[in-house]
């Protein structure tokens, strides 16, 4: 009769002992070599008429022990079943010389294998948690840029005769030359397009007048401030950073002029850049754009302070771990993929800290509730394609949506990915619910550096 017997080890760390005797796995065994004699394919028997004594000796060493040790791992599992420990990952067995097994000699063999168990813990209280809410508000120049940018996105391009705008779109020639404009035999000869104002002030001046087919001699470092000195270098070829490329010389020969017309500020414009949004002024569609700019960077606000939460609950949720079974797990739980110890003991800290994240974030799940409806999960896919397809016309009807989103549904890493964006969007909306944060208004910069920083 076989038996299982667990002790404790060490911290969240167990033993469990399968013993099993002759009578738990000899049935089987023979019944298996019975089987086995009608199935076997041997040379100098016909089908179904190998002696079992043949099939003994030839293949019962392997189906002895396969027998023992599926015998073992039954009682193992349905003791873990019964039981019902909350466990990490799957037991790691102890080491056992399954050599020793000799069908001939039946015996009682005792098998052991090691379990990590999962902490019990208290998620760190959110009210105490001292956090911030940046804030950014769109400022008129910010306003002014955007309506800028869409004029000239919706704008039509021409060809002035003369270089007389700072919005001018350049296409020149680039000619390495000494500073009389001479070209250098090998130096490097490039077309490239620029627009007037990220030169120079001193730059521009020496374009200003200029007609198709004029030259201009420029020094690199003179004519472009740093950062679009760094991008100039590139896309000539040479390192960013290259500090003799920087002094070098070129001839600019101009081969076109451009300029972007800008679209005139009316209703139409403002229909195409807020279709059915009725606005009629320039002042209400300023008054829309500075509301979907401050929009955007609430959601980033929003995103900047999840991360504040995320942190604040991982470092403040005090959560101990079967450290010891968990280093030999990574190291011995993927068959396929085995680590030595030092490869365990480097990558320990980043597993422990997303484990440590599973089990608050499960735990909050479950504690409150959250939970996510086929309905959820339906509104959302539809919401993603609706966002894929942008703002294409897609006609009036729009019914194969629903049978394309239910084809969606029938992909299973389709729906585990949703579910867990869903989720995730639950429990941070729930936890944000939670605090109290203080409010910081700050430029679009320093959020920008906020969430480079820090990224999950």
């Amino acid at each position: 009769m076989a038996t299982v017997a667990r002790e404790n080890i060490g911290l969240l760390n167990d033993k469990i002992v399968v013993k099993v005797s002759k009578e738990d796995y000899l049935p089987t065994f023979e019944k298996k070599i019975k089987e086995y004699s009608k199935t076997a394919n041997i040379p100098g028997f016909r089908k179904g008429m190998v002696p079992t004594g043949m099939v003994k000796k030839m293949y019962g060493p392997a189906i002895y022990t396969d027998e023992v040790l599926r015998t073992v791992e039954k009682e193992l599992y349905t003791y873990l079943d019964k039981e019902k420990p909350e466990i990490f990952a799957q037991p790691l067995a102890l080491d056992a010389d399954i050599r020793k097994m000799d069908f001939n000699n039946p015996d009682e063999y005792e098998f052991g294998f090691e379990i990590g168990l999962k902490p019990s813990f208290e998620i760190a209280n959110l009210g105490k948690a001292k956090l911030t809410l940046h804030k950014v508000k769109a400022t008129d120049e910010q306003v002014q840029e955007e309506v800028t940018r869409m004029q000239i996105k919706g704008g039509k391009m021409t060809e002035p005769e003369t270089i007389d705008n700072d919005e001018n779109v350049l296409n020149v020639l680039f000619t390495e030359s000494d500073k009389d404009g001479n070209a250098v035999e090998g130096g490097v000869s490039k077309e490239n397009s620029v627009i007037l104002k990220y030169l120079t002030a001193a730059a521009q001046k020496q374009f200003k007048g200029k007609k198709k087919d004029d030259t201009v001699v420029i020094q690199l470092s003179k004519a472009f401030d740093a950062d679009k000195l760094e991008m100039m270098l590139q896309d000539l070829g040479f390192a960013k950073d290259d500090k003799d490329a920087a002094s070098k010389y070129f001839k600019l020969s101009i081969a076109k002029i451009g300029l972007v017309e800008k679209r005139e500020l009316n209703e139409e414009f403002f229909n195409e850049v807020f279709p059915g949004a009725s606005i009629a002024t320039e002042e209400e569609f300023r008054k829309k754009l500075k509301e979907e700019i401050e929009q955007y960077w609430d959601g980033q606000s929003r995103n900047q302070l999840h991360d504040q939460i995320y942190h604040f609950l991982l470092d403040e949720t005090k959560i101990e771990f079967p450290e010891g079974f968990l280093k030999r797990w990574l190291q011995n739980g993927n068959a396929e993929q085995r680590k030595t110890a030092e490869e365990a003991e480097k990558e320990f800290p980043v597993f422990s800290n997303q484990l440590k994240w599973t089990l608050i974030s499960d735990k909050i799940i479950q504690d409150n509730k959250l939970e996510v409806s086929a309905e959820d999960l339906k509104a959302y896919m539809k919401t993603e394609v609706m966002r894929y397809f942008g703002t294409m016309n897609l006609g009036d009807d729009t019914s194969w949506l629903d049978s394309y989103v239910d084809q969606m549904l029938k992909d299973e890493k389709q729906v585990d990915a949703s579910y867990r964006r869903l989720v995730t969007d639950k429990l941070f909306n729930w936890a944000q619910d939670q605090v109290k944060p203080a409010e910081k208004t700050v430029t679009p910069e320093e959020l920008n550096a906020m969430q480079h920083n820090h990224h999950h």
